[in-house]
């Protein structure tokens, strides 16, 4: 069972279905990894809200999930650059998770197969 202190036990729980997904560290927190490579962790930068998770996702699909819910998907400063989206885990529904962990899955394991070629 899931400690409610921990949010990221519910990501964890939602990501087993990712084959090839492994618990480590990026940027000295608890990430998501597939290949080595994160596709979700913990936010570090304090701009970041508490219980909030950084999502590796392609410009395009950030900017899509920001317009649709706004409370639930955010941006802060720090990350403008980045291919990523901040979510409000507490506001945030599994299935709709489990999409978005999906999402930076794939948006990382199709990355590192364009780099190999």
């Amino acid at each position: 069972m899931a400690r409610k202190s921990d949010p990221f036990s519910r990501v964890r729980a939602l990501a087993r279905s990712l084959p090839g997904t492994e618990e480590g560290t990026s940027w000295g927190t608890t990430a998501l990894k597939i290949d080595g490579q994160m596709f979700a962790c913990i936010p570090t930068n304090k701009a970041a809200e508490p219980g909030s998770l950084a999502v590796r996702v392609d410009f395009a699909q950030r900017d899509e999930l920001l317009a649709a819910d706004p409370d639930t998907y955010y941006l802060k400063e720090h990350y403008v650059n980045y291919p990523c989206v901040l979510v409000r885990l507490a506001r945030i529904h599994d299935d709709a998770l489990r999409d978005l962990l999906r999402m930076g899955y794939e948006f990382v394991r199709t990355k590192k197969k364009r780099r190999k070629r």
